[in-house]
């Protein structure tokens, strides 16, 4: 039998909104508001509308982790797109496995610590706003590179992308922390990816097309003996 822990202390909410959010909810909420006081009975809904679903968007839910030696913990829900392996990578020397993570506006869009680690660098990359699902969108779009070494010392990536229509990525961690798999430790705003990079013997245990959620579904294997 599977045993799961917490990587965190479960909230106290029944629908926990993510803090980055409560900017667009009370500024959508303020026009929902105001286009009621004045009359205009149609748009006013049509913001209610609209900020119910940005409450959706930056739903935060609490989430467990399945407790197995070397798991890698999924950084993001979405879908897998991109499964493949690599001679060489920006982020660490080695060949790796890359796996790619696509969020849809629909998805929860925090994201999480796939395998417990000291960040070891952030590297930001400005860049261009393209669809996040294309090959290029990995080396082309805004993205935000966490380096993490595990207590073996092995090194591992993940990347927050941008996409067509995500124009924020937000990063709550800095080089230095320490962080269990499975932590929250950022947010990409309404759609976009996330790349994981592996050392190439890792194992893989996902295939194209899977749905993952954020933490507690394993996307790998680490050999961390």
């Amino acid at each position: 039998m599977n045993s799961f822990s917490w990587p965190e202390k479960p909230g106290m909410t029944a629908f926990p909104i993510a803090r980055p959010g409560y900017p667009f909810i009370i500024a959508a909420a303020l026009i929902t508001f105001l286009l009621a006081l004045i009359g205009f009975s149609f748009l006013s809904f049509i913001s209610l509308v609209l900020t119910l679903f940005i409450c959706f968007f930056f739903r935060d839910p609490d989430r467990v982790i399945q407790d197995r030696e070397g798991a890698v913990s999924s950084p993001a829900d979405g879908k897998v797109i991109i499964i493949e392996n690599m001679d060489e990578n920006p982020f660490f020397e080695g060949p790796c496995k890359k796996i790619s993570i696509f969020m849809s506006v629909f998805n929860v869009h925090v994201n999480r610590i796939p395998f417990t680690g000291t960040i070891s660098e952030i590297r930001y990359f400005p860049g261009k706003f393209v669809n996040a699902s294309l090959d290029k969108a990995s080396s082309d779009n805004e993205r935000n590179a966490l380096i993490i070494e595990t207590d073996k010392g092995i090194k591992y990536a993940t990347v927050q992308i941008a996409g067509l229509i995500a124009r924020r990525i937000i990063c709550g961690v800095q080089a230095g922390d320490m962080l269990r798999r499975g932590v929250r430790f950022g947010l990409i705003c309404f759609g976009s990816r996330l790349d994981v990079y592996l050392p190439s013997n890792a194992e893989v245990a996902v295939t194209l097309g899977d749905k993952v959620q954020a933490g507690t579904s394993i996307i790998g294997y680490i050999n961390h003996g």
